[in-house]
């Protein structure tokens, strides 16, 4: 269907270009998914405060591995950005940082995120939420950007307000969990607005405009 309007996000910034690497800081990196991240993808999964927050169970490596190369292809087709959050040095797992439910022409996507075990309580998820916000607005041009998590997951709700998340409401029973749906927590951030041209001083601003007679 013909638009008015061009997409906001250019699809050719992921059909036409390969995954960046982002920097995160502190020996860390937001870099795309290898088929090798399966075990410890599936080892994450075991975890009870990962497992709570997730429908879908990891049952096995070899499935996990599929989610993993799924998540690195979905990039070339526009349909998400999913990174994983590594050691710069080893390439060692810490978690997932991911835009998702993008939609291009209005120039808006939802973040997730989650940490291993090991690596929580190093401020790992707000740094890593952060350098995706950074690329999302900065690179690719979206506009907005939201963040949803159940009401009862105040672990994400920290992770959503040092990361400059707004709390714009509640979502009735949208979210659905092992345990039965969930309300979930709405946050979102808007694309910094651009700088004005400056301002006229005040003087030229108030000079009397004269027309020229025809």
């Amino acid at each position: 269907m013909p638009r008015s309007a061009p997409e906001i996000v250019a699809a050719e910034t992921f059909t036409r270009a390969a995954q960046p690497v982002l920097p995160v800081g502190e020996g860390l990196v937001l870099r795309p998914w290898l088929r090798r991240d399966g075990p410890e993808v599936y080892a994450a999964f075991q975890d009870p405060a990962i497992a709570r927050w997730h429908v879908r169970t990891a049952d096995t490596v070899e499935e996990v591995g599929d989610w993993v190369d799924s998540w690195a292809r979905s990039w070339s087709g526009g349909a998400a950005a999913n990174w994983a959050v590594a050691d710069s040095r080893s390439g060692r797992l810490m978690g997932r940082a991911s835009l998702h439910h993008m939609e291009l022409w209005h120039g808006e996507a939802e973040i997730a995120y989650w940490v291993i075990p090991a690596a929580r309580g190093r401020g790992i998820a707000p740094r890593a939420v952060e350098a995706l916000v950074g690329w999302a607005f900065e690179v690719a041009g979206f506009h907005r950007l939201e963040l949803r998590h159940s009401v009862h997951n105040a672990q994400s709700c920290r992770v959503a307000g040092k990361s400059g998340f707004i709390l714009e409401g509640i979502n009735r029973s949208a979210g659905l969990h092992t345990d039965g749906w969930h309300d979930m927590h709405l946050h979102a951030r808007i694309q910094p607005a651009r700088p004005a041209e400056p301002a006229l001083p005040y003087e030229a601003a108030t000079q009397p405009v004269f027309r020229l007679r025809r």
